[in-house]
């Protein structure tokens, strides 16, 4: 046990391995290997296997540096010998220190390729120093998000930064430049900067109102008109411009289908001969309240505009020009036609218009055999001379009509409309306002007429004499309604009632309901100043707005109104229903009908207050009360369940 390691050991130090192949064992269970253990082991290691039994360091007889020898071989003879260890298999050992592997190529060549594999080493992300985002997009995209700027937006991004500067006054970004809305914030230098820099590329051009340009004009009007030479819509209404700037517009702009020159008092014929020569793709032309021209001038664009379809000419002279009216009249390409306070148009002037210089009458049904008109709009508003016999002419001669305008024609009366009424089926927008002969008669004609199903507006204001016998058949049978104007009429709440109930009908016949509960607006009615509409009717059309139902099908669940009532009434009850429609198109119902009972409540109470007799104190009480309460709700409710807390005054007063 105390024998000193032999000479021939390499390493001066004895070593224990931990794992033993050598498939011999001891008397100990283990494979406790010497120097000559080594050299027959094939250069495998003999270590055991596990180190829970090899002597510790405290054992008496264990030396370190000394390797394990068994002495005594008696020990052996009283223990079970159990192998603890599994031999190497032969193909795996080598034969010597050193050896390759012989018995399995495919092994080896396995080896050898793993470890020729390269080490893969990790990605690292490239970074971009110093990108600019917007510096390196493309300038088609950056017009594009600029396009969803407004004007007023664009000119205030024009002073971040010298690209910017020139990115906004860039004429891709002012293909239309239309000043009606922001006219009065812009200043002539901003205009003019715009209309130089893109002028090739601006086709719409509406400088409606600004004022602002009469002294620019004068300095800078032939730089505008310079660049300015591919304009489609060309509209300066209310503009303080010279003769000669105009002029070079319409000169340099031959491709115009738009002009809107009303309200120039400078103008005159010149310029529509201007107009006449140099633009033939015309199609809209407004010359509206120009004093100083007449259908002399006009006549001169009819007859060199093949495509004129629009014509608006009020407060012009000269409409009793025969000529004139012939030439509408051969051409017949109008499709709108404006004349409003025009005193000179008359029965015979119309009759011209409509079917010319004696026509051929038809034996059997007295009417002019000409084709017919392609009017669809025609306005006579304020034109006094005309009578009924002028709206007999358009009787059967006007199929397409879709809008006629006859306000303050006060020699009208119920034959007017008789005959063109029934020979208008696509009629969808009547005015006839101040009209004091008209009769309840004519809205019972229109409820029979073949445009009841189409008709969307009508308007009725300051015709004293129509009431509820006219009203309520059209409101039965025009079911397209959108806005009745009736105020200063003798109309009461039957007709506001009935206008409820046939919204109520309208949502009810839907198959599919407003889940969402939010409304949309789907009839407009103004009844203030009219004596007969009481605070019943106006509180009848509030509750069918707020009212829940259910569809005519087996379904359960509650559905809202798809479409309400905008009423304009009486300037007392107007904030009371404003208020409710806002809760209505929001979807609050429930506060909406909270509203018009509290409301009710308080009109209720007011009348009661002003009756005499016994208990007037006590009414009055409750009267202020219901005040109150009508106040608070109107103002948006009670905070927190409380009552706002008002001051009653002094108590000896």
């Amino acid at each position: 046990m105390g024998r000193t390691p032999a000479s021939n050991y390499r390493g001066g130090q004895a070593s224990l391995s931990c794992v033993s192949l050598n498939p011999t064992t001891t008397t100990y269970g283990h494979s406790h290997s010497s120097s000559y253990a080594s050299q027959s082991s094939a250069g495998f290691s003999t270590a055991p296997t596990s180190v829970a039994s090899t002597p510790g360091a405290d054992m008496r007889f264990f030396n370190s540096k000394s390797r394990i020898r068994i002495v005594d071989d008696e020990i052996t003879k009283h223990r079970i010998i159990s192998p603890t260890s599994v031999p190497v298999p032969a193909e795996l050992r080598y034969g010597s220190m050193g050896a390759t592997l012989t018995s399995a190529p495919q092994l080896q060549a396995n080896f050898q390729d793993y470890f020729s594999i390269p080490v893969a080493k990790p990605k690292v992300p490239l970074r971009r120093v110093n990108f600019d985002f917007w510096g390196e997009m493309p300038n088609e995209i950056k017009v594009q998000i600029f396009q969803y700027l407004l004007p007023k937006e664009i000119i205030r991004c024009s002073s971040v930064s010298k690209t910017w500067h020139k990115m906004c006054f860039d004429g891709q970004l002012w293909i239309k430049l239309d000043t009606s809305g922001f006219y009065t914030d812009i200043t002539s230098e901003s205009l003019v900067k715009i209309m130089t820099g893109a002028g090739p590329f601006v086709r719409d051009l509406n400088l409606r109102g600004c004022v602002q340009m009469r002294e620019r004009w004068q300095m800078d009007s032939q730089k505008i008109t310079d660049v300015c030479r591919n304009l489609e819509y060309f509209s300066i209404e209310d503009c303080r411009i010279d003769r000669s700037t105009v002029h070079c517009f319409l000169l340099r702009n031959p491709r115009l289908v738009h002009i809107n020159l009303s309200r120039l008092s400078t103008l005159n014929n010149s310029a529509m001969k201007i107009i006449a020569q140099g633009c033939p793709q015309l199609e809209h032309l407004n010359v509206s309240w120009c004093q100083n021209i007449d259908t002399k001038g006009l006549q001169k664009i009819v007859e060199s505009c093949p495509k004129l379809k629009e014509l608006w000419a009020g407060e012009i002279k000269g409409f009793d020009n025969h000529e004139f009216l012939l030439e509408l009249f051969n051409r017949n390409t109008l499709e709108r036609l404006f004349i409003s306070h025009c005193v000179d148009l008359n029965d015979e002037s119309l009759a011209i218009l409509i079917h010319g210089k004696e026509p051929e009458i038809d034996v059997l049904t007295g009417r002019t055999m000409v084709p017919p008109r392609n009017f669809r709009h025609l306005s006579f508003d304020r034109c006094s001379a005309l009578t009924d016999q002028s709206l007999k002419i358009l009787a059967h001669n006007v199929p397409r009509l879709v809008g006629l305008q006859i306000d303050q024609c006060a020699k009208l009366t119920d034959d007017a409309l008789t005959g063109i009424l029934e020979s208008t089926p696509y009629l969808t927008h009547l005015n006839m306002e101040e009209l004091d002969k008209v009769t309840n008669s004519t809205l019972q004609n229109i409820a029979k007429a073949p445009c009841a199903k189409s008709l969307e507006h009508l308007s009725i204001s300051y015709c004293e004499n129509l009431g509820d016998t006219g009203m309520l058949p059209v409101i039965r049978n025009c079911r397209k309604l959108k806005s009745i104007m009736m105020d200063n009429t003798r109309i009461s709440d039957l007709v506001l009632t009935e206008a409820a109930a046939q919204a109520r009908h309208r949502n009810r016949k839907r198959t599919v309901g407003n889940a969402s509960g939010k409304p949309e607006i789907g009839l407009k009615m103004v009844v203030y100043d009219c004596q007969n509409v009481n605070w019943t009717g106006v509180r009848e059309v509030l509750s069918r707005n707020a009212e829940f139902y259910r569809l005519p099908h087996d379904s359960t669940a509650p559905t809202y109104p798809c479409e309400i009532i905008s009423l304009k009434c009486f300037y007392g009850y107007q904030p009371t229903v404003e208020e409710h429609t806002k809760r209505v198109l929001r979807g609050d119902l429930a506060r909406a009908s909270m509203l018009e009972r509290k409301w009710a409540e308080y009109m209720v109470a007011t009348e009661e207050a002003g009756a005499q007799g016994v208990g007037q104190r006590r009414r009055r009480r409750r009267a202020r009360d219901a005040a109150m309460v009508h106040a608070d709700e109107e103002e948006g409710g009670a905070r927190g369940g409380r009552r706002r807390a008002r001051s009653g005054g002094c108590i000896v007063m």
